[in-house]
């Protein structure tokens, strides 16, 4: 563990514009001071979301404007706290915050939440993020129920390893998509039951035929491009898609003939959105999930670790489609 110290000075990274990877810069800033409702964490570990890259390249609708330290979940130990905070100095938690790439982060404690008994701060750094967009767009959003079907895309990837699980432990059958053998393999251990490799197979013609056609009931969709379009077309009569990402690099484009013809309901989920709107909503699964992960009955699965100078290397691990599970950066 990593020991806070007094100090004036942090690392950081900082995305100096938008573009490649090549914007992410290491530099030095000021130690943040907590206010009001909020506390300081000593970072231990962070967890890189594909909505990092998104805002790196400038495509994320509202996203921050450079410079800024990207980076929205966090887990350490409080190293100080602002006014009104019933929290205590030592305490290890994980947060949803903002500008996460650095030694030090300032989270609101509403959106703060104790390290599950038994997990290390790299595996807490990948549940927030993770299992909060897994469950969401399955249950709140998704109405998945017990003898449904579900399509999870990227079921090997960080929030794809969650809902897998997530859905698995719900009683449904799952389909799973993945770029290769040794990611369906993974997909298959946490509860994937019908694992079908993307690159050498149409995943709309393998769902259609292991169902007769009827499709599932629901597609979890964080690609966009045209897997939306294709997700539709394996999607049953009155099955309902969430969609909550666009790991292609361009936005689906469902043809709403598609939706009409076969009532099929298509639902957006935008995580950061959804808890300033409806905090109830979405954090209402934590007791639960903290319950789960600390009774072993659900795992985070991390991959690859990074230094937090190596961020652009953690970046292209991602972009390059190597990632299984959760890649987190270290202090």
């Amino acid at each position: 563990m990593r020991i806070a110290i007094e100090t004036d000075s942090m690392e950081a990274i900082e995305v100096t514009d938008f573009g490649d990877r090549d914007s992410l810069r290491t530099t030095e800033r000021e130690v943040p001071e907590p206010g009001s409702g909020e506390v300081r964490i000593a970072i231990e570990a962070i967890g890189v979301n594909f909505a990092d890259i998104m805002q790196r390249r400038g495509n994320y609708p509202g996203g921050p404007q450079p410079p800024y330290v990207p980076g929205m979940e966090a887990a350490g130990t409080i190293d100080a706290v602002g006014e009104g905070v019933d929290r205590e100095v030592g305490e290890s938690v994980v947060a949803m915050t903002t500008e996460a790439y650095a030694e030090f982060s300032i989270a609101n404690v509403d959106a703060l939440f104790n390290v599950p008994e038994g997990m290390d701060f790299e595996e807490a750094a990948g549940f927030p993020v993770q299992f909060l967009t897994a469950h969401n767009t399955l249950f709140e959003w998704g109405g998945l129920t017990e003898g449904e079907s579900v399509l999870i895309h990227a079921a090997a990837g960080g929030v794809g390893t969650a809902a897998t699980q997530l859905a698995s432990r719900a009683g449904a059958t799952v389909f799973g998509t993945a770029s290769t053998r040794e990611k369906l393999d993974l997909a298959a251990e946490l509860g994937c039951d019908q694992p079908i490799q993307y690159t050498e197979t149409d995943f709309a013609d393998a769902v259609n035929d292991a169902t007769d056609g009827a499709g599932v009931d629901l597609v979890l969709d964080s690609v966009g491009g045209e897997t939306t379009q294709r997700s539709l077309e394996c999607l049953a009569h009155f099955g309902r898609m969430t969609v909550y990402g666009a790991a292609s690099g361009e936005p689906g484009h469902p043809d709403t003939g598609t939706l009409l013809f076969n009532n099929h309901t298509l639902l957006g989920y935008h995580l950061g959105q959804a808890i300033e709107r409806t905090p109830q909503r979405v954090l209402g699964a934590v007791p639960e999930l903290t319950e789960a992960l600390t009774a072993g009955d659900l795992e985070v699965i991390v991959g690859e670790t990074f230094a937090l100078s190596e961020a652009d290397a953690a970046h292209a691990h991602v972009e390059n489609r190597e990632s299984t599970g959760k890649v987190v950066l270290v202090p």
